[in-house]
């Protein structure tokens, strides 16, 4: 265990902050998240370039100078349930490649505080208070099972935390210290619409599983966010753990489904995908990342995997060039990381985010200035995330005004259920 933690007795007080009017998807981000988190499912495959032969694309020595600035990592970690200890390791690795090719932070170098929370609340509440206690600028969280935990004490002492993704409501509608790299509405609600006016489809199927979290969204938001955009819009609520679906798509097929979405885990994603195949669709099917396990390759045949479109929460490999920078600077300033991890890649797209958006920061280097930073900067690309971009100036979701992405990845399976690369989708510039 990393950074043995010393509790100062701080105890969290309530929000002070308004609620989201996003809750909903929220709800659901929350619940995607936290399978994320503790199943570091790593679905895709990588491609790793010779280092040296991809040396370039870290770019030119630019060495940081001066006293350190810190920067705190915390994440879930190892337990007996996640093995998420990438990122640390994918922390240390990143903030060597930005002191060494990117100036740090201010033209400082980053020297990073650790804390690993073990995906336990009470750990991640002291895991908060370690990085008050030790003067960090800033926090950077990957996905955490315990995010609101973190979240609260850092925000009432004021402490700017980046988070790749989180999904609590309170947290999301924070106008003045949080920032995450994830839009909530993309995976649920936006790649279908985007997907289905590229390939000129007028309907959009929902295929969901029936818990609260997910049908919410479906309910409530979806058919006026599709009818806005022109599209005609079904739900298909199927009970979880209903092993076969067939009844369940042949009434859809039978009303000219369009493009069918599927929203649930892999073994839910399974009966539909395979309920399909049973009825003879032969349309563009397309789900969130969670629906594509190494479960799900196995159970569904390939021409159904093949061409299917799906939410990527973070790239997993790919030749573009974020990805072969990424590669470069794991193999250059780290040892035996897996290229192919989605939660190491978010660590890297976190940290080196808040890098980014530090950019034109100068002076003395505070919590303070690091928030004013962050809010001033102009639109830049995510580092590490083929092609997506970033602003947090509380204007990418004015319902969830810590978001600053709009838009996300997808990516196109083959046969074999792989990704075969990554698409920017649902974006548009963020104002000023």
């Amino acid at each position: 265990m990393r950074n043995p933690l010393r509790s100062i007795g701080r105890s969290p007080r309530h929000p002070r902050r308004r609620r989201s009017a996003s809750a909903l998807l929220a709800a659901l981000m929350a619940v995607l998240l936290v399978a994320t988190a503790c199943g570091s499912d790593d679905s895709g495959t990588s491609t790793s370039p010779d280092p040296v032969a991809n040396a370039d694309a870290l770019g030119p020595v630019a060495q940081a100078t001066g006293a350190p600035v810190k920067i705190g990592v915390i994440s879930d970690g190892q337990s007996a349930a996640i093995d998420n200890s990438i990122q640390f390791d994918v922390a240390e690795a990143t903030a060597s490649y930005l002191n060494e090719r990117r100036s740090g932070i201010g033209g400082r170098p980053i020297e990073l505080v650790e804390c690993e929370t073990l995906a336990d609340p009470a750990k991640g509440a002291d895991c908060a208070n370690q990085m008050i206690e030790e003067d960090v600028v800033a926090v950077t969280v990957a996905e955490s099972g315990v995010a609101e935990s973190i979240w609260q004490p850092l925000a009432d002492a004021n402490i700017p935390v980046m988070f790749f993704a989180a999904g609590s409501p309170a947290l999301l509608a924070d106008t003045e210290s949080t920032f995450t790299l994830s839009d909530p509405m993309f995976s649920v609600l936006q790649l279908p619409i985007d997907l289905s006016k590229d390939k000129g489809i007028r309907k959009v199927t929902a295929v969901v599983i029936d818990v609260p979290a997910a049908l919410d969204i479906q309910q409530n938001l979806a058919p006026k966010v599709f009818e806005d955009a022109g599209l005609d819009y079904e739900l298909v609520r199927v009970p979880p753990g209903t092993a076969d679906m067939t009844p369940q798509m042949q009434s859809a097929v039978d009303g000219d489904p369009g493009l069918v979405f599927v929203v649930g885990n892999d073994s839910f994603c399974i009966s539909a995908f395979n309920g399909l195949k049973a009825v003879g669709y032969d349309g563009q099917i397309s789900a969130i990342s969670q629906c594509i396990t190494d479960a799900t390759r196995k159970a569904v045949p390939s021409d159904v995997l093949a061409e299917m479109v799906v939410a990527a929460l973070a790239p997993a490999g790919g030749t573009d060039p974020s990805a072969v920078l990424y590669q470069a600077a794991m193999k250059t300033y780290g040892k035996n990381i897996d290229i192919g991890s989605t939660t190491g890649r978010s660590m890297f797209m976190t940290l080196a985010g808040l890098q980014a958006a530090l950019q034109d920061i100068s002076g003395e280097i505070t919590p303070k200035t690091v928030i004013a930073a962050i809010k001033a900067m102009p639109e830049t690309e995510l580092p590490g995330a083929a092609g997506l971009r970033f602003r947090c100036n509380g204007k990418a979701n004015p319902e969830a005004p810590a978001v600053c992405v709009r838009g996300g990845l997808s990516t196109t399976l083959d046969g074999q259920g792989q990704p075969t690369g990554f698409e920017v989708r649902g974006t548009t510039p963020i104002p000023d």
